[in-house]
């Protein structure tokens, strides 16, 4: 990725704006779909050899690729395979410049399941019917699949699943949380995909979006086993406050499912694999970090929770590295991975990327030599054309010189038309890959 591509009002003013520029840029590009692919798969003879595991060959070999970064992994899989390829589907949020003839590709709906999701859905069932058991499967899964691709069970309709997915988003719903009602009410998540394909072998080469890798929770868990029931579903529910605003379908079919026997599942004819993930990234950041002449440090990759409280915990961490040299001297990058949520309260526009930047603004204020840089992996904040924003302690100033005052913003949820005004959005378009948030704190 051309690290140009970040350039905004600070970075292409501040003396080590090419720099932290440069470190997001190195970021992306360790998880490049394509790449990770490669670097973890080859093929000998009659054997594919899978992060150093080795796969017999016996029959046919297909590509089911559903997600953000879809098409890149895919398309590097066709690539490793070569004619031993025998059929290839990719949904995905995009349609790629340019993709192997032997891949068919479909678009889904995202943030939200949308029409072409059911349309994908379907598909995929349709697809993997034609698997024989001597057959293998190779699935390139990544984030954004759980919107992307959608299958109701019985009874649940696409509009009871916008409608929950919509009041989970506002109600600021862990994308973990969500997950577990989506693996109760679709017959592709939870292990659903994978009871489709049974006998035939499935290889998972997986693209991580979630915090801690979960994979039952990775586009909710398509060849993965489900580790929680309806009664972990309903809770979720009642945690915020959604049991008599979810659609009526919805909690009859997790009623029925509580009635329902849970019986033991084989998944022994599964295999998935970890490709790239958040921590990848951020050791990559770390690593050009230091090439440019900074003290690196991984505070962590686990961080969640609401994002106005995440960036007053992360603003309080930069002033102390600045003050005191903790935990890495200046000039310091400290990098902080996960993902946030945001709880709705007005009607402005922004992601939990910009919005974690902007209640960041206050607690930064007239603060020097400090930088503080959020970004969304994806090149995707929420629904918006930015991938998050920077902040420096005059961005407070900035925005009063406009008539801008940064609490008025943050109060409406209104992130992206603050940061628009000051061009301090970021703004690489879509990187192809997806592996949650990163925050980077500077000192100079």
């Amino acid at each position: 990725m051309n690290p140009d591509r970040f350039l905004n009002h600070t970075l292409r003013a501040h003396p080590h704006g090419d720099a932290v520029a440069r470190i997001l840029a190195a970021a992306i590009d360790s998880v490049e779909p394509g790449s990770v692919v490669a670097e973890s798969l080859s093929v000998d003879g009659n054997h594919l050899t899978i992060s150093g595991k080795k796969v017999e060959l016996t029959g046919r070999v297909s590509a089911l690729g559903i997600g953000k970064a879809a098409a890149a992994m895919t398309g590097s899989l066709a690539e490793i395979l070569g004619k031993r390829l025998t059929m290839g589907l990719v949904v995905t949020k995009r349609i790629p410049e340019s993709i192997d003839p032997r891949l068919e590709v479909i678009l889904g709906g995202h943030p939200l399941p949308d029409q072409r999701s059911l349309s994908a859905g379907h598909r995929i069932e349709e697809f993997v019917r034609q698997l024989k058991p001597e057959d293998l499967l190779i699935c390139l899964i990544s984030g954004g699949g759980s919107a992307l691709v959608s299958l109701p069970k019985v009874g649940v309709s696409l509009q009871d699943l916008q409608k929950l997915t919509t009041s989970l988003l506002e109600s600021g719903a862990r994308i973990d949380e969500i997950n577990i009602l989506r693996r109760q009410l679709d017959r592709l998540k939870g292990g659903g995909l994978a009871r489709m394909v049974q006998p035939a072998q499935v290889v998972s080469l997986i693209l991580s979006d979630v915090v801690g890798n979960p994979l039952e929770t990775i586009a909710s868990g398509s060849t993965v086993p489900n580790p929680t029931t309806s009664k972990d579903a309903i809770a979720v529910l009642k945690r915020y406050g959604l049991v008599d605003k979810c659609p009526p379908n919805i909690m009859e079919s997790l009623q029925q499912s509580e009635k329902q026997t849970s019986q033991s599942e084989s998944f022994e004819h599964v295999q998935n694999f970890i490709v790239g993930s958040n921590l990848i990234a951020a050791q990559s950041a770390l690593k050009q970090a230091a090439q440019e002449g900074f003290h690196p440090y991984l505070l962590r990759t686990d961080l969640q929770g609401e994002a106005r409280e995440a960036a007053r915990d992360l603003a309080i961490q930069l002033r102390w590295a600045w003050k005191m040299g903790d935990p890495a001297p200046r000039p310091a990058c400290i990098i902080a991975g996960g993902e946030t949520t945001v709880i709705v309260r007005g009607d402005g526009r922004g992601g939990r990327n910009t919005e974690l930047a902007l209640a960041s603004v206050s607690e930064l204020a007239d603060f020097p030599d400090v930088m503080l840089v959020t970004l969304a992996t994806d090149g995707e904040d929420g629904d918006t054309d930015a991938a998050g924003a920077v902040v420096t302690g005059d961005s407070w100033r900035r925005g009063i010189s406009k008539d801008m005052n940064s609490c008025e913003f943050l109060g409406r949820n209104d992130s992206y038309s603050y940061f628009a005004t000051l061009d301090e959005l970021l703004k690489p378009g879509s990187t192809g890959t997806n592996v949650n948030d990163l925050t980077f704190l500077f000192t100079f």
